[in-house]
């Protein structure tokens, strides 16, 4: 399922867009916010096509090969191992996996470019080469692959690059994406002929958690930020960036609406949201006011924590 942290990004995302358009439909920008949320749920399907569509490279290389003129002893006695990986198999043949591509358009046929220059990295890789060397395979070996494979794929700049130009949406995705695809495989067993794949929200209260926090932030912006100034004082107004405002106001939000989310994972999930989506010297600047506010809020009783978020 989508991290928590990941709808919060994408509510920051869709309130500064619509705020810094001028937006006056605030259903309209809601949409579009839970449009950009299916498709991150797509992302994670497109992910989980990538090995089938890197064996059907190497399918095809092996085939090239089988037909020289000339060939030679390895290429008309190919190693498998690769094409023939028991993980790779259930991802290829998932009825879940292919339905989602389909339904949406997805897969990777129209980027040849890409699937080569990752292939050509991956066969390049050492742990590759080990793995292709061993003797023996097991369950255990074929996912520790496919493991390893997207660990290497949360920093590549070809993936990158080629997710950006499918999908100004899939921008700053791919990490979270990424983890979701490790737990399923980590979730996958030898006897399982269908993969399992992980929903896209924890439960129905996710999806209004996304729904309420936006509204909420938008419709409480003015007011959220007049509060905010009151913390703010020794602080030149106008040289806060607009990005500190709205993660402020966003995290204030939260720490009055959601009763069950305990103080400190508002503040710390806000926090480290800063220090990728606003300036070098946002994040101590809004861990400075959060600090400040969340006192001055629970004295005014707004902060009403129950269950495990209970204020001690």
């Amino acid at each position: 399922m989508l991290s928590r942290r990941l709808l919060r990004i994408k509510v920051v995302k869709a309130l500064y867009a619509h705020l810094q358009s001028g937006a006056d439909n605030m259903l309209a920008s809601e949409k579009s916010l839970m449009a950009s949320v299916d498709k991150a749920y797509d992302l994670y399907f497109q992910m989980l096509a990538l090995p089938p569509e890197l064996a059907r490279y190497a399918t095809e290389r092996i085939d090239i090969n089988r037909r020289k003129k000339l060939p030679t002893y390895e290429d008309l006695n190919p190693n498998t191992k690769f094409i023939d990986n028991s993980v790779i198999r259930v991802l290829a043949n998932s009825d879940s996996v292919n339905d989602r591509l389909t339904a949406r358009k997805l897969g990777w046929s129209r980027q040849s470019d890409l699937i080569r220059t990752l292939y050509n990295q991956l066969a390049e890789s050492d742990w590759y080469k080990e793995y292709m060397a061993r003797d023996e395979r097991s369950f255990a070996d074929d996912r520790a692959l496919l493991e390893r494979f997207y660990t290497e794929m949360q920093d590549n700049e070809a993936l990158d690059t080629e997710l950006d130009e499918m999908s100004i949406q899939w921008n700053g995705d791919l990490s979270y994406i990424l983890a979701m695809v490790l737990r399923t495989l980590n979730n996958l067993r030898p006897s399982h002929l269908e993969l399992k794949v992980l929903p896209e929200f924890k439960s129905e209260d996710d999806r209004e958690f996304v729904r309420t926090l936006f509204e909420k932030s938008l419709i409480n912006f003015d007011e959220n930020r007049r509060f905010i100034e009151r913390f703010t004082r020794n602080w030149d107004v106008e040289r806060i960036v607009f990005m500190d405002h709205l993660i402020i106001g966003t995290a204030m939000t939260e720490l009055i609406t959601f009763p069950s989310i305990p103080v400190k994972v508002t503040l710390d999930e806000y926090i480290e949201i800063s220090k990728y989506y606003s300036t070098p010297g946002s994040s101590t600047f809004i861990n400075g006011v959060l600090d400040k506010m969340v006192e001055a809020l629970t004295a005014e009783g707004r902060i009403q924590k129950s269950g495990r978020g209970l204020i001690e």
